[in-house]
């Protein structure tokens, strides 16, 4: 049997698809993962979007998005995706062994934060590790607080940040930073920010809440440990995009391009959320381009038909 719709990815932006698809009368199966729900699972409190007003979980609210796409008859598989063939219609997608045909896909596989992988990092992300300022800003207000990272968006979330810490306190492995010259300045100009060049984060501290950072200067070796509340990655992101690289078009970040609406290079097969946006990063933007991938979907097939 082939499916009408498979959706691939399940945070906000494939949820989202799932509702409206189902709403459709598509009956869409999606294959949501083994890790499922997407970067709303590593938040603690998300106060940012409309409907919440004392705030909710992360993994509670997608939660909620999910049982309202299971009220609608989406269908789940609790899996990884191994492998993708966009050359013909219906479209192959495998796990493991079992083969799925699909008329349209929509791909909401989203991006994952850089994280630098050392000592306290894991065991206190959502406790004052974040690797997104605007989500988690708010809660700082202020604190003395760290940005990881030297180009464009590391600038971008130290200057944000300024607007709820008193101090915030770039950490940079190198002399210089990568970023453009404009978004330098305006770091470097900021009487809120200060910066800690040639110098890596080794550990972060603290039992149960963030306390501080051990930081090592990369040209003397010297170690110290600098008193913070919050440290935000920005170090980059990766796209959830290694299946279909050679069968559809990336940017050079490894992002799907899409044309238009949220149809990519194959017709067919549409893409929503982080997956597309290295921009906003939002869970409100994710979930509105995947209501577009599934309205671009139905339209798709009825054109077809």
């Amino acid at each position: 049997m082939t499916e009408r719709v498979v959706i691939i990815g399940s945070g906000p932006a494939g949820l989202t698809a799932a509702i409206y698809a189902a709403r459709a009368g598509l009956s869409p199966l999606m294959i949501e993962g083994s890790q499922a729900g997407g970067q709303l699972m590593l938040t603690t409190e998300v106060e940012n979007y409309p409907g919440f007003p004392d705030g909710v979980m992360g993994p509670e609210m997608m939660q909620l998005f999910r049982n309202q796409a299971e009220r609608f008859e989406t269908r789940f598989i609790t899996s990884d995706v191994t492998r993708v063939d966009l050359s013909e219609r219906p479209f192959g997608v495998w796990v493991g062994d079992q083969e799925i045909r699909a008329e349209t896909l929509i791909i909401s596989t989203g991006a994952t934060a850089r994280w630098l992988e050392v000592p306290g990092e894991e065991k206190l992300r959502g406790h004052g590790v974040s690797a997104c300022a605007t989500c988690d800003g708010f809660f700082f207000r202020d604190r003395e607080i760290v940005v990881v990272g030297g180009g464009d968006s590391a600038m971008e979330e130290a200057l944000f940040l300024t607007k709820f810490a008193s101090k915030v306190t770039i950490i940079h492995r190198r002399d210089e930073f990568r970023a453009s010259k404009i978004m330098a300045e305006r770091a470097l100009d900021h009487p809120k920010i200060e910066v800690m060049w040639d110098s890596v984060v080794e550990e972060i501290l603290g039992e149960d809440t963030v306390t501080g950072v051990r930081v090592r200067n990369v040209k003397t070796d010297a170690v110290e440990d600098l008193a913070t509340e919050g440290v935000f990655m920005a170090i980059g992101h990766d796209p959830t995009t290694a299946l279909f690289k050679g069968q559809l078009e990336l940017n050079d970040k490894g992002y799907v391009e899409t044309f238009g609406n949220t149809s990519t290079s194959v017709p067919g097969v549409f893409a929503a959320g982080d997956v597309v946006d290295f921009t906003y990063r939002q869970a409100i933007t994710a979930a509105g381009t995947g209501a577009q991938a599934a309205i671009d979907a139905e339209r798709w097939l009825d054109n077809q038909e």
